[in-house]
C-alpha cells in the first residue's frame, strides 16, 4: 500500500510534506463533509516552499488513486513541540454546502435541485444519477444548503422508497442510488477484529404512521394512517406523525414510511477491519456474522467509515445499517 499526501498552497506550489503516520479519512452518509486529519512535521524544505495555510488544497493518494480532495480549514500547534508539529483538518467540497441561504423552488427532482445549487455556488459536479420524485414545491428559509438537499433526498426516500447518497468523489459532487454502490467485500470474523452490536425499539421504530393534510379547497383536514397491529400488540403503540405538503400522496407516503420504520432497529459497528479504500459512507458491503440473537448474512449500508492509514497498515471502523439495522 502506497500512501501519499500532497498539499498545494494558495500560491500554487505543490509538495509532499513530511507527515506522521495515522492519517485519518472519515466519511458520513449524510450531514457532514468528508474529513481528512493529518499531522505535518515542519522542516526547512517546507519553509522554503512558503509553507501552507488555511484554504490550501489537499490530495490523499492511495495506490495511485486520489481518495480525498479538499481544503485545509484548521491548523493546530502547541508549545510542547515548538510549533513544528502541525495538526491539520481538511474538508471536501461538501463543506461549502454548510453555507446558509433561502431557496424557493418547484417541480424539481433532487438531482436537478443539487445541480442548481452547485451552479449558484460554483461547485464542481461529477456523476449525478437521476432521481424520480418531482418535488411539487418547496420553500426553505435560512437553512444550510446541505439541509435543503437532505430534505429533498428524504422526499425521494419516503415517496419512492429509493435511497440516494450525495458525496464528494475526489473533488466532484456525486449522487448515486445505493444500489450502484456495492463493493465486492465480505466482512466476517476473519476480516474484523471486533464488533459492537445493539438491538432496540427505542429509536426510529414506528408501528403506526399518521399523516395529515389541511385541504384549503374543502376546508377539511385529511388524515392518512398506516399501521401494523401485530407489532402494536408486541411493542405498544409507537406513532410517527407528520404533515403533508401540497401534491404529496398521503396514502402512498404513509405505507412507505411504515415499510421503512416498522421494525426493530439494530446497530452494528465493525472495529479495526482490514482497510479497503473502495469503502466509504454510502457503500454496500456484504456481512456474515453471528451476533448472538441474529445471524447477519446480507448486504449492509455503511453509514460512517473511518479509515486510518499507517506506514504499513490500513484499518477501518465501519458503522452499518441494513434491514433491521440502523446507524
Amino acid at each position: 500500500m502506497a500512501t501519499k499526501l500532497m498539499i498545494t498552497n494558495t500560491q500554487g506550489k505543490s509538495f509532499f510534506p513530511l507527515v506522521e503516520e495515522g492519517i485519518q479519512w472519515t466519511t458520513d452518509r449524510r450531514g457532514t463533509p468528508g474529513t481528512l486529519k493529518f499531522t505535518v512535521l515542519k522542516d526547512a524544505a517546507l519553509g522554503a516552499l512558503g509553507g501552507f495555510g488555511e484554504g490550501s488544497a489537499v490530495n490523499l493518494i492511495v495506490d495511485g488513486k486520489t481518495l480525498f480532495y479538499g481544503f485545509v480549514f484548521v491548523k493546530q500547534r502547541d508549545k510542547a513541540n515548538g510549533g513544528g508539529v502541525i495538526q491539520c483538518t481538511a474538508y471536501d467540497q461538501i463543506r461549502y454546502l454548510k453555507n446558509k441561504d433561502t431557496y424557493v423552488y418547484e417541480n424539481k427532482t433532487v438531482d436537478a435541485f443539487i445541480k442548481m445549487v452547485a451552479a449558484d455556488y460554483g461547485l464542481n459536479i461529477g456523476s449525478m444519477e437521476s432521481t424520480s420524485y418531482v418535488i411539487p414545491s418547496r420553500t426553505r428559509e435560512n437553512e444550510t444548503l446541505l439541509d435543503m438537499i437532505e430534505d429533498a433526498l428524504d422526499l425521494e426516500l419516503t415517496n419512492q422508497k429509493q435511497m440516494f447518497v450525495l458525496y464528494d468523489d475526489a473533488g466532484k459532487l456525486t449522487l448515486k442510488n445505493i444500489s450502484s454502490m456495492k463493493v465486492g467485500l465480505l466482512l466476517d470474523p476473519a476480516t474484523g477484529e471486533n464488533f459492537d452490536y445493539t438491538s432496540s425499539i427505542d429509536e426510529q421504530t414506528y408501528n403506526q404512521i399518521k399523516l395529515t393534510y389541511d385541504n384549503e379547497e374543502t376546508g377539511k383536514r385529511e388524515i392518512y394512517i398506516a399501521k401494523d397491529s401485530s407489532h402494536i400488540n408486541d411493542w405498544g403503540l409507537l406513532q410517527y406523525f407528520d404533515t403533508l405538503k401540497e401534491g404529496e400522496n398521503g396514502a402512498a407516503k404513509a405505507d412507505a414510511l411504515l415499510s421503512l420504520y416498522n421494525s426493530k432497529t439494530r446497530k452494528l459497528k465493525i472495529v479495526k477491519a482490514f482497510g479497503d479504500a473502495r469503502v466509504r459512507a454510502g457503500s454496500l458491503v456484504a456481512v456474515s456474522l453471528n451476533l448472538g440473537d441474529i445471524i447477519a448474512n446480507t448486504y449492509m449500508l455503511v453509514e460512517k467509515a473511518v479509515h486510518t492509514f499507517n506506514e504499513s497498515e490500513h484499518l477501518m471502523d465501519l458503522t452499518l445499517r441494513g434491514g433491521e439495522f440502523i446507524a
